[in-house]
């Protein structure tokens, strides 16, 4: 059982049945046609010779078939981290260089190293400071900066390649004069029927189709379009395996960017794979063993030439969709793949690269999520700006900076949230025995001796001084008839020694002034640290309360049974 669970394919291959095999069948092609000429386009923004791009969909899905917790998720090479590669290795080495190819297939070992060590220690939590917030403006950015590189061989132009929008705009408006117009015409009409033909059925294989409308144009009417740049060769024949070159002087260097790919590919790998469990019953998607499996998905990759991996969303709907009920769909579409490497890789010679550029360029603008963004502004106008901060840092400042001053500003929002959380007077509803917050219960009983709070956080060094500010704020606002605190625990869950500290500096502080201090509804561990910390020295046992009506009455009538039986259990716990 233990084995099944690190080795998931162990789980449901004994319990194949015959008829999962068709469904598993047409998704694995289906999935293949469109991975094929994705697989070359993607490579062309990694700054990689085409060959590259089906190295890295053939060895990394099918590690991932073995070791991920995801039936239908499909792993290969992404617009996303393609991106990413070549804005981190294009200021190392020259673009094609065989320096280049070496440092993007190491770069694939060190992304893999480092997600199967954080699944190995079950650090996937790390990944939740990007919040959605974060990811959504950096993949937006990020779609459009991939959308604005692909202009080069979209208009047939050599504009420059970069991650900052400013410096790609300003070059194509200096050279707009140097479109192609062929090559552009190409291009646009690629783009319309992939357009067209999504809107007439999304499982329509719109990049196959273009592809092989493409190749066959360009060999008919070559002599007309000589002009227009194409695919030309493309080696044939498997991958080598090969260590990658250890370079340690270089792993310092790639770091940033091997974490930012971590990140980016986990999180899009873990989104899709929940999004996907929740559309069937059959299976579970545990977070650390997708970060094994991607991480040897990459590991293993990176020994047969494959740069870095991440998941398509777009791929692994279309694989549900087309009836994949196993991994056994993904052999399936290696297969097909491994059939183009050995013989149909001449049949891409006379492939328009302004195709390729098209298939990317309607693909990725598709991820900018202008839908999220109308939708915080409605919801939640914070995150709204964090989402603009971000999307505006990766457009200007690069895809590096961008997600680090997204996740820091990120931080920041967190650090304040938490730093000041939400705290109300509580106020006794009529004919009842609970309280409610005042200021959304208008026609609750406030009463001048007692103030009932709330404090909607727990209670830690970032927001200890702000827990005493508003307690003062409330206390000066009653007057000098206030006699009780009663401070109501329930949304509590955590407390560390700074706040005990300034917990009990308050209860000594008020209780000089004649004013008692009483807990209500305080969870047990909570509880349990107050007492550890010498509460119990400053306050009577007897004055911790299972509800904020019990601590009331109990000041008013002095008398309690309920009470007296509650602190008799809360002792016999503690001791």
């Amino acid at each position: 059982m233990k084995l099944q669970k690190v080795i998931p394919i162990l789980n449901w291959l004994p319990n194949y049945k015959k008829d999962q095999l068709q469904g598993d069948i047409v998704a694995g092609i289906t999935v293949a046609t469109v991975l094929i000429p994705q697989g070359i386009a993607y490579a062309l923004i990694a700054g990689l010779p085409p060959i590259y791009g089906l190295y890295s969909a053939l060895i990394p899905q099918i590690i991932y078939a073995i070791f991920g917790s995801s039936r239908h998720v499909a792993i290969g090479p992404v617009a996303t981290d393609s991106l990413i590669v070549a804005s981190s290795i294009s200021t190392i080495a020259l673009m094609g260089s065989e320096s280049y190819i070496a440092i993007a297939i190491f770069l694939a070992f060190l992304v893999g190293a480092i997600q199967f060590l954080m699944g190995i220690f079950r650090l996937g939590f790390i990944v939740n400071f990007l919040s959605k917030p974060v990811i959504t403006g950096f993949t937006s950015a990020l779609a459009i900066i991939i959308g604005l590189n692909q202009f080069k061989n979209f208009f047939g132009v050599d504009f420059l390649q970069s991650d900052q929008i400013h410096i790609l705009l300003d070059d194509m408006f200096s050279r707009v004069t140097e479109i192609d117009v062929k090559t552009t015409i190409i291009g646009l009409v690629t783009s319309t029927i992939i357009i067209v033909l999504r809107r007439i059925n999304k499982k329509i294989p719109n990049a196959l189709i273009v592809v092989f409308l493409g190749i066959l144009s360009m060999f008919l009417f070559r002599d007309y379009f000589s002009e227009v740049d194409i695919v030309k060769d493309i080696p044939s024949g498997l991958p080598g395996f090969a260590i990658p070159e250890f370079n340690f002087g270089l792993i310092r260097e790639l770091l940033p960017m091997a974490f930012t790919l971590v990140m980016v590919g986990y999180l899009e790998t873990i989104s899709i794979g929940k999004y996907l469990e929740s559309q069937q019953d059959e299976y579970k998607v545990d977070s650390n063993q997708e970060l094994i499996g991607l991480g040897l998905s990459n590991i293993f990759g990176s020994f047969f030439n494959a740069y870095p991996s991440a998941s398509s969303f777009s791929r692994s709907a279309i694989n549900f969709d087309a009836g994949a009920r196993t991994g056994v769909a993904a052999f399936i579409s290696a297969g097909l793949v491994i059939l183009t490497l050995l013989f149909l890789t001449p049949v891409f010679y006379y492939l328009p690269k302004t195709v390729l550029a098209a298939i990317i360029i309607v693909a990725v603008f598709r991820l900018v999520n202008v839908k999220e963004a109308k939708f915080l502004w409605k919801a939640n106008n914070l995150d709204f700006w964090l989402l603009v901060v971000t999307f505006c840092a990766t457009l200007l400042f690069g895809v590096e900076l961008g997600i680090l001053i997204g996740v820091g500003v990120s931080l920041v929002v967190l650090i304040f949230r938490t730093s000041r959380p939400h705290v109300v007077e509580l106020g006794k509803v009529p004919d009842a025995d609970f309280y409610r917050n005042k200021n959304r219960f208008k026609e609750v009983i406030i009463e001048e001796d007692v103030l009932v709070f709330r404090f909607d956080a727990q209670l830690f060094y970032a927001n200890a001084n702000y827990f005493r500010d508003q307690l003062e704020a409330m206390v000066n606002e009653k007057g000098d008839k206030l006699k009780l605190i009663v401070l109501d625990g329930e949304s509590i869950n955590r407390v560390d020694s700074t706040g005990v500290e300034m917990l009990k500096q308050q209860i000594l502080f008020y209780k000089r002034k004649g004013i008692l201090f009483y807990f209500a509804g305080i969870k047990g561990p909570v509880r349990d640290a107050l007492f550890k910390a010498g509460v119990l020295d400053i306050v009577s046992i007897e004055h911790f309360f299972m509800r904020a009506n019990w601590a009331v009455l109990f000041y008013k009538t002095g008398d309690n049974q309920n009470q007296k039986k509650y602190a008799q259990y809360i002792h016999q716990a503690y001791k």
